[in-house]
């Protein structure tokens, strides 16, 4: 993953690097369960903005009994204008980058943050495969958006951007991007707790 300390890590199928095929957190349960609890505990809300998990990081946090208490919504955005129209991602940034990109990750989160007035985001974009992919941008590669809004006039709201390679087949690419974008928003939660 790139993250924004520059870090990068490969994962592939049995690779410690990258998620695991069931993703629990560090208390044993579920990454969304855990996700769950972090949000209620807050009183904070999540929207998530989604290309190729394709509605996947949304049934994971709704499987959780309770989501409707942090849940607001998900953006499935496929298509170029589904990402521009729903969430604000610049035709420039599409244009120039495409939408397998750190910057279109990171706007399609921040727009689907700012459009459901959610306290949080997360932005899911990749290849899939088994085709699409490039030497450039081969199949597997995942861009993880997430944006967090902070109290107004903290200066503390952030958007950024983590970088996955995974290496499977394409069900399992777009289950193992899922448990990166949760695993992204439980750590991006409880960094913002140790700075607090």
């Amino acid at each position: 993953m790139v993250s924004g300390d520059g870090s990068d890590k490969t994962g592939s199928a049995g690779d410690t690097g990258g998620p695991a095929e069931t993703t629990e957190a560090d208390e044993g349960g579920p990454i969304e369960e855990t996700l769950g609890e972090l949000l209620a505990d807050r009183e904070a809300t999540l929207a998530v903005a989604e290309s190729l998990t394709g509605g996947l990081v949304g049934s994971r946090v709704t499987d959780v009994p309770g989501a409707s208490a942090y849940f607001d919504r998900g953006f499935v955005t496929y298509a170029y204008d589904a990402k521009r129209e729903l969430l604000g991602v610049s035709r420039e940034s599409l244009d120039a980058e495409g939408a397998v990109s750190a910057t279109v990750a990171e706007q399609m989160a921040a727009g689907a943050r700012d459009r459901a007035d959610a306290t949080w985001a997360v932005s899911t974009t990749g290849v899939a495969g088994p085709g699409g992919g490039t030497a450039e941008k081969p199949v597997g590669l995942v861009y993880v958006g997430v944006a967090y809004a902070a109290p107004w006039g903290t200066r503390d709201s952030f958007v950024r951007s983590e970088r996955v390679v995974l290496d499977d087949d394409r069900g399992t690419i777009k289950r193992k991007a899922a448990d990166a974008a949760l695993e992204a928003l439980v750590r991006a939660i409880r960094e913002v707790d140790a700075e607090a």
